[in-house]
């Protein structure tokens, strides 16, 4: 039996008398950390599978594990089956790791798989895979001024940024040029000299920020086709990453590579052109454009928009309606042909076009009855008739393509529901039941799943959701603190995923030691209307907190909530948001704890505030920062911040903590010398912390000294 689950009983007993005591023992933290994922995942069973595909057909193989070992199953379409065999071994290795498809130092591969580009000497060179011959293809690349260069301040790597052409024969990449951008410092701790680590960080408000002279490299000739234009801000559509799907963002290709049409978006996110280029002349052809009031989005977590040359037509998503949703454009004229879809509702990602059919097929969110942040697969034609339905059952469903598109793996579930897995026709037709996840041996160790819950918004109308998690032995003579988990957006939320998770976090393992823990999907967050997500526009010291407040009060009257021992705390914007709290509404939030806050916007990326928040010109950043509320600081606050946070620069948190000082606020800062944004190896240690500070803080009790947790076994000191 695994050491640290213990019977319910026992531990109800244990933590009962040694509150008499007021102590937290180290039992104590065992059992809460027997809720940690690394101790649950063990007794789930059937929980995921990965299809893998025979030979490019609809059938395919899967391994599933139960306590009883791994059993295979091969499926068959054709005969509507599911049978277990012994044919095939699960040798899957879960797929691609990192953010670069084919990327890394070793290159981006062609479609054909003949060539790889890669970058040396800030220039952008081809390899010949077979003969490992390399080829210069730019020449006039420098530092600071390179071709295909990764660097957006916050993220950056040496892999090239590049869209191969469909036919290998053209690349649509860059050249950055960051020559005149502002730069980032951080230094080293260790014994002897410090090392400087400097590199290219716009900040918002800066005169001169990264941009992208964008041009086309012809690699069979090794020609540089410059486009028409003039440079373009370093941003698109999703992020100022640009590379976030992968390879180069907002680039589609004519199939013979005779065109690329692109998107050029503006500083600020409100204009997007679109526009063709001529891969031969470089000429660039305006089609159209669309300006809005905020800020603009493509799609949730991927780009929607397709260029259909066949056709001469542009699939096109926009929120100008409120809701995010497909439109289709003459690619000639540039004219709006239809709306593809329409009503309260949105499109998340677009997952196939079928040119010949005229059929989409999509994600989307908030069309089916309850839950709104719970995604469904769906089918429409380009004229906007026929919407169906394709996964009819209630859940956050994922699908998996078959390698013909005509069939589809199907899994769904909730926060509070373990996923079941099915494989469908294209129309959505049930062709056979695969898995259902079976928690039976977790429940049997006492384990219980987070609750759905949903209230009304700071505004007194407005629909927020989030989860409860409590202990799995309520006292009903008690009222318990509670904790508040914050990521207050606006480009994601608290919550997160809203598929089953055996654990979340150490959300249940803190509701073990004795409080209340929420999460609240405030407004301003992503998933739901265009209104919505632009709640707090402008402000994003906001931070959704009238939206946890609210919701805080109101869970309270169905809860055993003490509202006057109200805990807090997140990391990078959930740090941000946190401070905010413990300064902004000090007679509510008692206890915080901040983790790699970005509290003054202007010390953070560029593209982030300005997407966000606007321009410097056009938003007071400075009414906004952390550092000018701190001393209205009432309660207990813990800052921590890794100190080569290349992502959220230490700064921000610096700034806070010179405030505290000369406003004379006693406080706690906890600094991980060598860390980077997310504490690495010492992110158990940063837990512990976590849960010593709210027990201590809001149970007024002690905990156990230096109390080791299980995923940091492996830093434990050697004598």
């Amino acid at each position: 039996m695994n050491k640290y689950l213990l019977t319910i009983t026992a531990a109800t007993l244990s933590i009962a008398v040694n509150a008499q005591q007021g102590v937290i023992t180290a039992k104590d933290y065992e059992r809460a950390e027997s809720f940690m994922a690394y101790n649950t995942a063990q007794y789930v069973d059937r929980s995921s599978i990965n299809p893998n595909w025979i030979d490019g057909t609809d059938k395919f193989w899967y391994t599933v594990r139960s306590q009883n070992g791994s059993e295979t199953y091969l499926v068959d379409p054709s005969k509507k089956t599911k049978t277990l065999t012994t044919e095939y071994k699960d040798a899957s290795s879960g797929g691609q790791g990192g953010r670069r498809f084919g990327g890394g130092a070793s290159g981006v591969t062609s479609p054909d798989g003949k060539k790889a580009v890669f970058i040396k000497d800030w220039n952008l060179w081809v390899r010949d895979i077979a003969t490992k011959k390399e080829t210069q293809l730019t020449t006039d690349g420098i530092k600071d001024y390179g071709y295909a260069t990764d660097n957006a301040g916050w993220t950056m790597s040496d892999g090239p940024i590049v869209r191969w052409s469909p036919d290998s024969k053209k690349v649509a990449t860059f050249q950055q040029d960051q020559r005149n951008v502002s730069d980032m410092y951080l230094v080293t701790t260790n014994v002897g000299a410090p090392v400087l680590k400097a590199w290219k960080y716009p900040l918002p408000g800066d005169k001169v920020i990264a941009t992208i002279r964008r041009v086309i490299i012809d690699v069979e000739n090794a020609k540089v086709i410059s486009l028409n234009i003039p440079p373009d801000p370093h941003r698109a559509t999703l992020s100022d990453d640009i590379a976030s799907s992968g390879t180069f963002d907002d680039i589609d290709w004519k199939a013979d590579g005779s065109e690329m049409a692109f998107l050029s978006t503006s500083r600020d996110h409100k204009n997007e052109k679109f526009r063709i280029a001529d891969a031969t002349t470089g000429a660039v052809r305006e089609v159209f454009e669309e300006t809005v009031k905020t800020q603009f989005e493509s799609g949730r977590g991927v780009i929607n928009w397709r260029y259909l040359p066949d056709t001469k037509e542009i699939l096109w998503y926009s929120e100008r309606d409120n809701w995010g949703h497909m439109y289709l454009y003459d690619a000639t004229t540039g004219k709006l042909k239809n709306q593809i879809t329409k009503g309260d509702w949105l499109v998340t990602r677009l997952v196939k076009v079928d040119e010949k059919n005229r059929v989409l097929y999509f994600m989307g969110c908030g069309r089916e009855q309850g839950n709104p942040y719970f995604g469904y697969f769906y089918k429409i034609g380009f004229d906007g008739k026929g919407l169906t339905l394709l996964t009819p059952d209630a859940g956050n469903h994922t699908i998996s393509l078959s390698p013909t598109s005509n069939y589809f793996v199907d899994t769904y579930s909730t926060p509070e529901i373990p996923a079941v897995m099915a494989y469908r026709d294209i129309k959505g037709k049930l062709v056979t039941s695969l898995e259902k996840t079976d928690v039976s041996r977790l429940v049997a160790k006492g384990w219980k799943a987070p609750t759905v819950v949903s209230t009304k918004g700071g505004d007194g109308k407005t629909d927020v959701y989030g989860l409860v998690f409590t202990p799995t032995k309520m006292d009903p003579n008690k009222k318990y603190p509670v904790i508040d988990y914050i990521y207050p957006g606006p480009q994601g939320g608290s919550v997160g995923s809203w598929s089953f998770s055996a654990s979340r976090g150490d959300h249940q393992a803190l509701a073990e030691l004795g409080f209340i823990v929420v999460m609240i999907e405030g407004t301003s967050n992503p998933f739901r209307s265009k209104a919505y997500h632009d709640m707090s526009y402008g402000n994003m010291a906001e931070n959704t907190l009238p939206d946890q407040i609210a919701a805080i009060r109101t869970l309270a009257k169905t809860y055993p909530i003490d509202t006057n021992k109200v805990g807090i705390w997140g990391h990078s914007g959930g740090g941000f948001a946190t401070a905010a709290a413990m300064f902004r509404y000090p007679d509510f939030f008692k206890v915080g704890i901040a983790e790699s806050g970005n509290h003054d916007n202007r010390n953070y990326e560029d593209d982030w505030g300005e997407r966000y928040n606007g321009l410097v010109e056009n938003s007071d950043y400075e009414k906004q920062a952390n550092q000018n509320y701190a001393k209205n600081l009432k309660g207990k606050l813990m800052l921590a911040h890794g100190m080569m946070d290349n992502n959220v620069p230490p700064s921000n948190t610096m700034l806070v903590v010179d405030a505290l000082i000369k406003a004379n606020k006693s406080f706690d800062l906890l600094v991980f010398p060598n860390s980077a944004h997310g504490f690495g190896a010492y992110s158990p240690y940063m837990m512990r912390r976590r849960w010593d500070y709210f027990v201590q803080n809001l149970l007024n009790m002690e905990p156990p000294k230096d109390y080791l947790l299980g995923g940091a076994q492996q830093q434990r000191p050697r004598n």
